[in-house]
C-alpha cells in the first residue's frame, strides 16, 4: 500500500502532461532532458547539450535521449548559414509531438542567431605588430664561405648505384583481375557453409574469388575447395573473429591436384580430421543450388530429399499447404 501527499509549490513550477511523463518510449534521461528544457524561461537559449551537462547526463545517455526525443517529435533541428558565413544549428523543443512540416513553420519565423555577436572579445584577433626592417628573401647558397682546403672529405668515392632490375611477374600479378563467375558463386555461398563464415567482409569477396579461381584453374573441384575450408575451421568450438583473414590464409597456397588413377592408396596423404561439429555430416551429391550437408544413417550419398520420389515430395508439400 502506498500513500501520496502533495503540497502545491508557491513558485518556480511548471505544468506537464501525464502523457509526457509516462511516455512508454522515452527513457528517464529523455524525460528529464525534455522537462528541464520546458521549465526554462522564455528568453533562455540553453542548448540540449548544456542542459545534459547540468543534469549530470553522460555523453552516451544524452545521445540516446536526444535520438528518442527526435524520433517522437519533441525535438527538431535545422542547420543553416547565417551572416558572415557562420553555420548555426537551431533546436526546437515542444511539449507535444510535432511533425517535420509543423516544426519547419515554427522555425522559419525564428531569427537567425549569429555566434559572432555573442563571441567573447578574446576570440577576436589582436592588432598585428610588423617586424622591424624590410622583408628579405631567404639565403640560397646554403652554407657560409669556407676555406677550400678545409672543405674536403676523406671518404672514398662511392660507386654509382645502378637501378634495381624490374621484378619478375608473379602468378598473383599475372592473373586476371576479374575472377570467373564460378569462383564468385562459390565465395558467395561460403556463409551458408558454416556459421563461422557468416561475417565475411563484403570488400574481400573479390580477393577471395581470385584465390578460389587459382584453385579451380589448378584442377580442384568446388567440392574439394569447400572440404579444404571446412577442415581448416577450428574444431574446439573457438569463435572465428576474422573469417576473411582465415579464408585468405587457407586459400593462399594451392596444393597439387591428386591423381586418383595412378596414385597408390598407401602414398596418399591422410586427410585432416574435420571439425567435430561437421564430422558426422556428409555433402549431398544430388542436384542442389548450394552445397547441402546431411547426417547419413548408413552409406547413402544423397540427402533424404533427393531419395524421396518427386511424386511423394509433391504430395507432402501439398499436405503441408493444406494444413
Amino acid at each position: 500500500m502506498i500513500y501520496r501527499h502533495h503540497i502545491a509549490p508557491p513558485r518556480a513550477f511548471s505544468q506537464f502532461s501525464h502523457d509526457l511523463i509516462r511516455h512508454p518510449r522515452l527513457s528517464s534521461d529523455a524525460v528529464r532532458l525534455l522537462t528541464w528544457q520546458l521549465s526554462l524561461p522564455d528568453g533562455a537559449r540553453e542548448s540540449l547539450s548544456r542542459t545534459a551537462g547540468r543534469a549530470r547526463i553522460g555523453a552516451c545517455a544524452f545521445t540516446r535521449a536526444k535520438r528518442q526525443l527526435k524520433e517522437e517529435g519533441f525535438v527538431h533541428e535545422r542547420r543553416l548559414q547565417g551572416p558572415g558565413g557562420h553555420w548555426v544549428t537551431h533546436q526546437l523543443v515542444s511539449n507535444v509531438p510535432l511533425s517535420a512540416a509543423e516544426a519547419a513553420k515554427i522555425l522559419v519565423r525564428m531569427p537567425v542567431h549569429t555566434p559572432s555577436v555573442d563571441a567573447s572579445p578574446q576570440v577576436a584577433p589582436s592588432a598585428r605588430i610588423p617586424a622591424a626592417g624590410a622583408p628579405t628573401p631567404p639565403p640560397t647558397d646554403g652554407h657560409p664561405r669556407r676555406n677550400s682546403r678545409d672543405n674536403t672529405s676523406h671518404r672514398p668515392a662511392q660507386p654509382e648505384r645502378k637501378p634495381d632490375p624490374e621484378p619478375e611477374p608473379t602468378p598473383e600479378t599475372t592473373e586476371t583481375t576479374e575472377p570467373p563467375e564460378a569462383a564468385r558463386s562459390l565465395v558467395a555461398a561460403l556463409p551458408h557453409l558454416s556459421p563461422d563464415l557468416r561475417r565475411i567482409p563484403r570488400g574481400m569477396h573479390d580477393e577471395l574469388a581470385r584465390l578460389v579461381s587459382r584453385w579451380l584453374t589448378a584442377g580442384h573441384t568446388p567440392t574439394a575447395v569447400r572440404t579444404h575450408i571446412l577442415r581448416g575451421l577450428p574444431d574446439d568450438g573457438a569463435p572465428v573473429h576474422r573469417p576473411g583473414g582465415l579464408l585468405r590464409y587457407l586459400l593462399r597456397d594451392v596444393p597439387p591436384t591428386p591423381d586418383r588413377d595412378t596414385s597408390p592408396t598407401a602414398e596418399r596423404p591422410t586427410p585432416a580430421r574435420p571439425s567435430s561439429r561437421l564430422a558426422a555430416l556428409r555433402e549431398c551429391e544430388g542436384d542442389h543450388v548450394q552445397a547441402t550437408l546431411f547426417r547419413p544413417a548408413g552409406d547413402e550419398t544423397r540427402c533424404p530429399r533427393c531419395l524421396t520420389p518427386p511424386r511423394l515430395r509433391a504430395g507432402a508439400s501439398t499436405a503441408v499447404r493444406r494444413a
